[in-house]
């Protein structure tokens, strides 16, 4: 595979973070590792570094056959890093459209003859089915293999992350975490309190992923009440999370955009059980009352109709669940 241009670099990169509902702006020179970026993430702010290449097969007969690596050039040693934000060395497999990160630490000094660093295509596989995995190599690295939809979610935790290398029970714990399987509490307390926190996180991102991934899915990218995709979509929980007997199944999902997700979860807006989504009229009133009301007419103009809906039944929003979330937000 030729490696790809620059700007298609720098596009994968923006692009994923638009997928982790982040944007970035790129500051610094378009053609020179490392790339600049400020990103805006809700209301934080920070700069990011990237050290960016093509992953390609490793080749030659030689190579394993599943072997893809970066080939790491037009740099020197040592390599700069960020003094006031996170700085990544990535690879980016353009036919998955996945990513694989590597331990910055263990690379930033290196010969000169342009050194090359791999990852079997198989943990790109499994991150493009689980949004992350985790490989470690003979020298205590954990590489590890990221889909664009958790690049935000990487570039957070990348320190965390790679500092599990030489720990194979944290790795495995990882590994589970991301395949949503159970992990009993004995499990997690026999490592260190660091690494309790890191499992934990992954696992709680990996949920939210799925969740997102189901339910965006299910609604073919479209807002249920405007019916607009524009890559303008989240994935809202029904019954909120933390409630009991909230879960992450699509029945319990709804695909809004962005304002009226916030105008659900704020009890502005509600669904009834014949699938109508409804202004509601005490939230209404008190708008109207300290003066807020600016837009309301436009915004309900999408409103008392039927919402769209995903093409299987079983997938539809579970009349349970809708009574449920009324009820806890006093929705009579």
């Amino acid at each position: 595979m030729p490696r790809l241009s620059t700007n298609l670099l720098i596009k994968s990169i923006t692009n994923a973070l638009q997928e982790s509902h982040a944007t970035a702006v790129l500051v610094s020179e378009t053609r020179r590792n490392p790339r600049r970026f400020v990103v805006q993430a809700g209301q934080n702010m920070f700069e990011m570094w990237v050290y960016i290449w093509t992953l390609t097969h490793g080749g030659g007969a030689a190579r394993p056959k599943d072997e893809f690596r970066i080939q790491i050039t037009g740099i020197t040693p040592p390599l700069e890093l960020n003094p006031s934000g996170p700085t990544i060395m990535i690879g980016y497999e353009p036919n998955l459209q996945c990513f694989a990160g590597f331990d910055l630490d263990k690379h930033r000094t290196f010969s000169k003859r342009s050194p090359s660093i791999q990852i079997p295509i198989t943990a790109l596989h499994s991150a493009l089915q689980d949004g992350f995995s985790f490989v470690t190599k003979g020298n205590d690295e954990i590489a590890i293999g990221f889909r664009s939809d958790q690049f935000l979610a990487y570039v957070l935790n990348a320190d965390l992350l790679h500092a599990q290398g030489a720990d194979a029970d944290t790795v495995s714990l990882l590994s589970r975490a991301v395949t949503l399987e159970e992990i009993a509490l004995e499990e997690i307390t026999q490592i260190p309190a660091e690494r309790q926190q890191i499992v934990q996180t992954i696992s709680r991102l990996s949920r939210d992923s799925s969740f997102r991934r189901k339910v965006t899915s299910a609604y073919e990218h479209r807002c249920a009440i405007t019916r607009m995709q524009l890559r303008l979509i989240d994935a809202a929980h029904i019954l909120p999370v933390g409630v009991e007997g909230s879960n992450d199944e699509v029945a319990n999902g709804i695909c809004l955009s962005p304002t009226y997700h916030r105008a659900y979860d704020q009890g502005l807006i509600f669904l009834d059980e014949d699938l109508t989504a409804r202004i509601n009229p005490a939230k209404e009133r008190e708008l109207i009352q300290l003066g807020l009301a600016g837009g309301l007419g436009d915004f309900k103009m999408y409103l008392g109709a039927k919402i769209h809906l995903p093409q299987d039944r079983y997938q539809w929003p579970s009349a349970d669940f809708i009574r449920r979330a009324n009820e806890f937000c006093g929705i009579r």
